[in-house]
């Protein structure tokens, strides 16, 4: 867009230096944390149940360990005599119902935690596409595209990923620490004692580990985006790297950023790396800490061998939930972050609330009138100062200019893509502001220089939103224009697909926008700069296209190739928001103006 691009180069949003830089606020991890759960409100009984069934299974997990002293002792007590059979078959099955009953217990729980995860994603997604539609485009000239598209995939993603494992392991964790905890001091108190300063030796090398290691694991995702982006704007550009010779300098830069990524993430994986060891040595250091100490009081007599094999089962439990606290913590980190992203778009001003609006357009001839208008971007830079004119239906209008005049602004404003500051807009009589957007829409029609083309077929680009089209119409606007010969010549002709392989010039993109908007068929004609792109051969045929397309229709035409309008019946001439000259090409080349200058220019810098 003109005037186009100078709002678009401001930060973008969220904060001084835009997302991620150094003037951005830090997170609220609480009220980050807390309006997720707020949003998922909705679903705290399903939440609550799981984290029952969570518990559930973590106690009867936890009871396992005594029901194995038990059996130890029975059969040590059958070394001396013989052993109490049916006692030990009641406490093996009882066991297995414990194990089968946490098993089921957790199973249940993961399956309901992941409906919830599920229906909470497709929850913020549908209110971050709802969102979307009720932004004003002030919003996304001053947002990047990936911004907005992150918080879609990756910050919801991340959001997910936390609660279908996060939420549910930190119960469990929590549950089992505290569990075992008990379960070890109500069997023995030094020997609790002993486990614990065992495990939590190794647990507190774990996070210092992890201290240490994250600044590295930060480091790296950095520098992986940096080296992604300069692979990227390399091969965008790499013509551009061949003709100034600039191989040498993107591959010095590129060797560069390798080695800091390189750099960091030996260190991250090798610090990470260190943790599975550790977990392994821990668990072992727990396992001689509480045989050694077991060995002494059973000597003594204080204690018997179940004990003692109970306190094995106990260390293995009481490590594991330390070490999914530790990862929970850290993934909760991330999902504060995620969370306040995701909300803060979300909480994002919207465009005004239009369902008491009544007012209807219909049947439009085409009359339009602007009356005083003026519009800023921002309150303290007026782009568009004191605008009038008024235009005759079935009339082309050409808006003339330099760059920067307000000659986009100006369509926008009409299109209600921004409300005015002052003034107002009317189509034949009715102001804009008193319809709906979609109402007003409804009655425009579009042809821009950037050719916007999805993937699907010719066909159904050329009907875009538009229900009950005959291919007979859409065979119709083809040959308007000009197309349908080569698309004829397509082995699946208008079935057709088009992507991002799509083998199509310049000018067939615009000749499909142009049959679009015949199919369209609406009143009012909108043409930006629709030419500009394309060689001057296509051009004639793109304007030929045009004039049909213009027939019968009140036609808002923006070109900077003066040559393209000369037959307008009325052209405003804009320069700094306001128009200077106004009059049909032949007047205003007779009063040697401003447009007189521009179009002589033109014609100078093509000889």
């Amino acid at each position: 867009m003109p005037e186009k691009d100078e709002y678009r180069r401001r930060p973008p949003h969220g904060g001084p230096g835009g997302p991620g830089r150094p003037g951005e606020k830090p997170n609220d991890f609480g009220k980050a944390i807390g309006q997720l759960a707020a949003y998922c409100k909705k679903y705290l009984p399903y939440i609550l149940a799981a984290l029952v069934l969570a518990t559930a299974g973590s106690v009867l997990h936890i009871i396992g360990p005594d029901k194995l002293s038990q059996i130890t002792d029975l059969i040590a007590a059958g070394l001396n005599g013989a052993i109490d059979v049916p006692a030990a078959q009641a406490v093996c099955w009882s066991l297995v119902v414990l194990y089968l009953c946490s098993w089921a217990f957790s199973l249940l729980q993961g399956q309901i935690m992941a409906y919830v995860t599920q229906a909470v994603s497709r929850g913020l997604r549908s209110d971050i596409s709802r969102k979307i539609n009720r932004l004003p485009l002030r919003y996304f000239d001053s947002t990047s595209i990936g911004n907005t598209l992150s918080r879609v995939t990756n910050d919801v993603d991340t959001i997910a990923q936390t609660l279908n494992q996060s939420l549910g392991g930190m119960v469990t964790a929590a549950t089992t620490f505290v569990g075992v905890l008990l379960m070890m001091f109500t069997t023995n108190g030094l020997m609790a004692v002993t486990a614990i300063a065992a495990s939590l030796l190794g647990f507190g090398l774990m996070m210092t580990i992890i201290a240490h290691s994250q600044k590295y694991f930060m480091r790296q995702q950095r520098e992986l985006g940096v080296i992604n982006g300069h692979i990227e704007q390399t091969y965008a550009g790499h013509n551009v790297v061949k003709v100034y010779n600039g191989e040498k300098g993107a591959v010095a830069a590129f060797r560069e950023m390798n080695r800091r990524l390189y750099d960091s993430a030996w260190k991250s994986q090798f610090m990470s790396g260190l943790m599975q060891p550790l977990m392994g040595f821990v668990g072992n250091f727990g396992y001689v800490s509480v045989c050694i100490v077991g060995a002494l009081l059973a000597m003594k007599g204080q204690i018997t061998f179940g004990v003692i094999v109970a306190f094995m089962m106990y260390v293995r439990l009481f490590t594991q939930p330390l070490s999914q606290l530790a990862q929970a913590v850290t993934s909760l980190q991330s999902t504060a972050a995620a969370c306040e992203r995701v909300f803060e778009f979300l909480n994002e001003q919207e465009m005004e609330d239009e369902t008491g609006k009544t007012g209807q357009l219909e049947k439009v001839r085409g009359d339009v009138e602007f009356r005083h208008v003026r519009f800023g971007y921002t309150p303290e830079k007026t782009i568009i100062h004191d605008f009038s004119a008024q235009v005759k239906a079935g009339q082309k209008i050409a808006i003339v200019g330099p760059t920067g005049a307000g000659k986009t602004t100006m369509v926008n404003l009409l299109m209600r893509f921004y409300e005015t500051d002052a003034g107002e807009i009317c189509i034949d009589g009715v102001p804009t502001g008193s319809v709906t957007r979609e109402n007003l829409r409804s009655q425009f029609c579009m042809v821009l220089q950037d050719t916007w083309l999805f993937e699907g077929t010719i066909r159904e680009n050329i009907v875009y939103s538009k229900e009950d089209v005959t291919d007979e119409q859409v065979v119709r606007a083809c040959k308007a224009v000009g197309l349908h010969h080569y698309i004829m010549t397509l082995p699946q002709g208008y079935d057709a697909v088009l992507g991002d392989n799509a083998s199509l010039s310049q000018g067939q993109k615009q000749l499909i926008t142009i049959a679009r908007a015949m199919i369209a068929n609406a009143p009012i004609l909108i043409l930006d700069e629709a030419t500009s792109s394309v060689d001057t051969r296509t051009e004639a045929l793109i304007q030929s296209a045009m004039d049909k397309l213009m027939a019968g229709r009140t036609s808002f035409v923006i070109a900077h190739r003066l040559s393209t309008i000369r037959n307008a019946d009325l052209i405003l001439v804009m320069k700094d928001g306001d128009i200077i000259e106004s009059g049909s090409h032949q007047a205003l080349m007779a009063q040697g103006g401003f447009y007189a200058e521009l179009y002589n220019s033109q014609f100078e810098q093509a000889g």
